[in-house]
């Protein structure tokens, strides 16, 4: 009974606080539910900021002295394994942002925004598992997705849910467990974007994660990192006579971003809630922003 707990626990485990904007991450880890397994995890979000790094240098407020920025996420998260060792996903957050004192976008020329933003659909792979006597194991595998504009909102200007990109990712996920269940990841990814309206840069994408779970709780610490391969640096006059404001989804947006998440289950397994925190530690052409994320699991089998 013990055992077939803490597969279940491992079943559900996933990503479902979006706490930052985090472009390039997919939505998997290192974990691979059982067959036929379905988890349905609903979330909201909320995230603020009123410091901007305008290129690489940290600043107040944000590229049109918009004030604080605030944002509400309401997230949508699917995960079915087809079978042991091979999973879909899907997400669809709906995002409101707003400028906390009532500054207008300028492009937009409005203080608010909301609507729904990108679906995203993912599949991910283990190709490897690797179980060592009285040493863990180790576990590889791959995943790929692409994330596609559903909500007809605006690409450019400071409150924009989105750039308004196809996006098609990879990445490769390994994996290491200890027989304490202490575990470490590490993802490398990369993301191609494209979009009729804007020139908007590809990136590299890095995670590392490290966590602890059992049958009662799942823990982890991570940091997100992001290198886009090219594009604008606000404040400079090659974004001015570009376009400025207009033109933000063609910016170099990096960051390095640090969560803290944990999953407790509150019945039978079947039922657990979700969560935790975020802040950007570093940044060019992106917000320096905190996040608080709340969700709710349910698992089928």
């Amino acid at each position: 009974m013990l055992q077939k707990s803490k597969r279940s626990l491992l079943g559900i485990i996933l990503l479902v606080c979006p706490f930052l904007t985090a472009l390039a991450q997919l939505p998997v880890n290192g974990f691979y539910p059982k067959k036929n397994t379905l988890s349905i995890a609903p979330s909201y979000s909320y995230k603020s900021y009123d410091q901007f790094y305008r290129g690489s240098e940290l600043s107040e407020g944000n590229p049109a002295g918009l004030g604080e920025i605030s944002s509400s996420i309401l997230s949508f998260y699917g995960q079915y394994a087809i079978l042991d060792w091979l999973s879909s996903t899907v997400t669809l957050p709906y995002i409101s942002v707003e400028s906390e004192t009532g500054e207008l976008d300028p492009v937009q020329n409005v203080s608010q925004v909301d609507g729904v933003q990108d679906l995203g659909v993912f599949l991910k792979a283990r190709v490897l598992e690797k179980k060592f006597d009285n040493a863990g194991k180790i576990t590889l595998g791959g995943a790929s997705g692409v994330t596609i504009p559903v909500g007809d909102y605006e690409g450019a200007g400071v409150l924009s849910l989105g750039n308004q990109a196809t996006s098609v990712n990879g990445s490769a996920i390994f994996q290491y467990t200890t027989p304490f269940k202490i575990f470490s990841e590490v993802q490398l990814g990369y993301s191609m974007r494209s979009s009729s309206d804007f020139d908007i840069p590809n990136a590299m994408a890095y995670s590392a994660k490290i966590g602890y779970h059992n049958e009662f709780l799942y823990l982890h610490a991570k940091l997100d990192i992001q290198d886009s391969m090219s594009g604008l640096d606000i404040g400079t006059p090659e974004f001015g006579a570009a376009g400025g404001a207009a033109i933000l989804p063609e910016t170099e947006v990096d960051y390095t971003n640090l969560s803290f998440d944990f999953y407790v289950p509150i019945y039978k397994n079947d039922i657990g809630v979700s969560a935790g925190y975020g802040t950007t530690l570093t940044g060019r052409n992106y917000n320096k922003e905190s996040a608080i994320s709340f969700g709710l699991v349910y698992t089928v089998r």
